[in-house]
Order: C-alpha cells, then structure tokens, then sequence
C-alpha cells in the first residue's frame, strides 16, 4: 500500500534492514515481497544495511546485496577502510553509500572528534567524506549524511560537491528538510 502511493513521487525506497531480519524468515519474506513491489512500481531499491566487515566478509555481503537480492545500492560502514569496502565499490552499475555523518543525536561522540591529519584537525566525518571521494573511481559512491545536522552537511557538499548524498533524518528525528537542501 505504501509503495503504491508513492509510484512516481519517489525515485527509490530504502529498506532498513533491521526491522526485516529481527522478523526471522518471515522478515526476509516480506523483504522479498517489499523488493517485488518496489520494482513493479519502478523505484530504486537501496539497502538500508550498513555492512562492513574485514574484505573476505563483505566479499558474502556485496554478493548478498547486489546478485542474490539485486539491490541497486546499499549502506556501508567504513571503519575497516576502503581496501575492505572494495567488494562493494567493484560493482561500479551499483551504489554504495557511506556512512558519513549520521541522523542520531549522539552522532557526535566519534564522527565530531578532530582528527590531525597532516595538521588539519578537521572533524573524523569530513576525513571519511575525502577518503570517500576517493574511492569514488567508478562514480558510484555516495555519503549518508543526516538532516538533522544541516552545517555539517554543507561541510561535507563542499568536500564533496559532486557526489550523492542520501539524507536521512526528516520526520520523526526532526531533520530540517529546507535548511538541509
């Protein structure tokens, strides 16, 4: 129901993952059933994951996302760097959004820390939206970004002025939609 009143208002939905797979089998069937209804109504699909594991894992979880779930783009966490996350950036005909500067209110516990990295001391989120950049060698790399953080997110636009960036945080969590666009 909800997927057919947002055909062609959207370009894509995004699955988040937990909710599916604390159902069990019967998650992953009605994720089956989400992503059914999600390509008949033409959308995009983005896997709301967030994996990332040492490579030879998120060798399995790419494999998962992209070729057995056919996925058009997922969530990853970069912590483990980007030789890890190449299993997911190689599928260059699929997106890979990393987490850069998240919707939740402690967010800034790690992601505001400064960090000195040639003496620049800039916050570790606008480290990971460089690192990002330049894994981006096959233009299919975008950065989660939240709304509830507009200053932030204009921080990272202007590292990263070219790259998509998928914003969560509208509605419940109270991102500010105008400012943030």
């Amino acid at each position: 129901l909800v997927i057919e009143s947002i055909r062609g208002m959207v370009p894509a939905v995004k699955p988040q993952f937990a909710f599916y797979e604390a159902l069990g089998s019967h998650g992953f069937a009605a994720l089956e059933e989400t992503c059914a209804m999600a390509r008949d109504a033409g959308l995009l699909i983005v896997a709301d994951a967030k994996r990332g594991d040492i490579g030879s894992s998120n060798v399995h979880y790419a494999r998962a996302l992209f070729d057995v779930w056919g996925f058009d783009a997922t969530t990853v966490v970069c912590y483990t760097g980007g030789e890890a996350l190449e299993p997911f950036l190689k599928y260059a005909d699929r997106g890979v959004f990393v987490l850069c500067r998240s919707s939740n209110e402690g967010a800034g516990e790690f992601q505001d820390l400064r960090v000195s990295s040639g003496g620049d001391g800039r916050r570790l989120f606008e480290h990971v939206a460089e690192r990002a950049s330049s894994w981006n060698r096959r233009g299919n790399v975008g950065l989660v970004v939240g709304a509830t953080y507009p200053e932030e997110l204009a921080s990272v636009r202007s590292i990263c002025p070219d790259m998509p960036i998928l914003m969560p945080g509208v509605g419940a969590q109270e991102g500010a939609l105008r400012a943030s666009v």
